[in-house]
């Protein structure tokens, strides 16, 4: 797994004259030397929450490293696309020039370079062409040079197309473990252990998110401990539980007029949800027109729901530390034709899913920006 990255360290940095922006190789390097860590970890993990934690870290370094891989591949293709257009047009110029000289019959130059102004003007013609050569050897030398300059670049996209299939490979391999080890675990308190027919009349009874959430007391079957955690000491600092950003605010309607009191963020495919904050599970499942929702309650009167998942980690009822997965977003990972294909999109058009989030005081939503440091 850690060749692959560490193979992107070279490919960033042989693409980092490809661009005047902020090079990815720094990115790169930096997951590696997480990657690296978490294998460390992981290598030395002696109980589900620390294996757990370090393929957690894995995927996270996969999924930075692999970011950094498509910003270097973009703009290859970028360099490559002006250079080669350059090109086209130099070679046309150079062209047209030596169809000129090729006019200048060598048996009949003596005649063809009398110029009609006499001696003075013949000179002047000598001279122009005398400049005129040295000057075009400099632009086929220029050409050659670019010529070469596109050959690399080649070179270096090839590597980089087999690195980053190499890499996607490796970091469906780590979510496949994380997954598994998971769905092992249990070494997690209970809180309590669900009701499931409770959950299903409250599933067929509700029809808005408020009716759920203010009913999710009928989801518990048997009470096993109380909370007491304080989270509000974290309020306005939470990471975000997806890497992704702020696609909609807090109240905005979307395209279609829907207004909904939460953000909007978007991610990447297959992204890697966790837990901003220690949390009990309330629910998981799908939910109204929310798709695949999971709602966790790190304190009293306090719930974060994250709508849009493909894939939901964890049990109802489960106490989980921060930090740890529950879920994965949709979406397919694009090959590599599409990567290429997003040369001129930027950054922004792998991110092709949307994580919705919700923050609850009592049964009254907030602003995430509350708690979330959004910027």
């Amino acid at each position: 797994m850690i060749r692959v990255l560490a193979l992107a360290c070279v490919i960033c940095a042989g693409a980092g004259h490809a661009a005047a922006q902020t090079d990815p190789t720094e990115a790169a390097r930096a997951a590696v030397d997480r990657l690296e860590a978490a294998q460390v970890a992981l290598a030395g993990a002696g109980g589900a929450r620390e294996q757990i934690a370090a393929l957690t870290e894995i995927v996270r370094a996969y999924e930075d490293g692999l970011a950094a891989m498509r910003d270097a591949l973009r703009r290859i293709a970028i360099e490559r696309q002006r250079l080669e257009a350059a090109r086209d047009i130099r070679s046309t110029e150079i062209g047209r020039l030596l169809g000129v000289l090729q006019m200048l019959d060598p048996q009949t130059a003596p005649l063809l370079l009398l110029h009609p102004s006499g001696a003075l003007g013949t000179a002047r013609a000598g001279m122009i062409l005398a400049d005129v050569t040295p000057a075009l050897q400099a632009e086929v030398e220029s050409l050659r040079a670019q010529l070469q300059e596109i050959t690399d670049l080649q070179t270096v996209q090839d590597r980089a197309i087999e690195t980053l299939r190499q890499g996607l490979d490796g970091v469906q391999e780590a979510r496949a473990q994380l997954a598994e080890a998971v769905s092992n675990r249990t070494d997690l308190p209970l809180r309590f252990t669900e009701d499931a027919t409770g959950t299903a009349l409250l599933l067929a009874s509700t029809e808005t998110l408020d009716a759920f959430a203010g009913g999710l007391g009928q989801t518990i079957g048997i009470e096993l401990a109380a909370i007491d955690a304080d989270p509000g000491s974290r309020r306005g600092t939470l990471v975000l539980p997806v890497q992704g950003q702020v696609l909609r605010g807090f109240n905005q309607p979307d395209a279609g007029g829907i207004v909904r009191p939460g953000v909007i963020l978007a991610t990447r495919p297959r992204a890697l949800v966790t837990a901003p904050l220690a949390a009990t599970i309330r629910f998981r499942g799908p939910l109204l027109d929310y798709g695949t929702v999971v709602i966790l309650e790190p304190g009293p009167d306090l719930l974060i729901v994250l709508a849009g998942l493909a894939e939901t980690l964890g049990e109802v009822g489960q106490v989980i530390p921060e930090g740890t997965p529950i879920g994965l977003m949709g979406g397919e990972t694009p090959n590599i034709d599409v990567i290429l294909s997003e040369t001129g999109q930027g950054g922004g058009a792998a991110r092709s899913e949307t994580l919705y989030l919700e923050v609850r005081e009592g049964q009254t939503p907030v602003d995430p920006a509350e708690w979330f440091a959004l910027e």
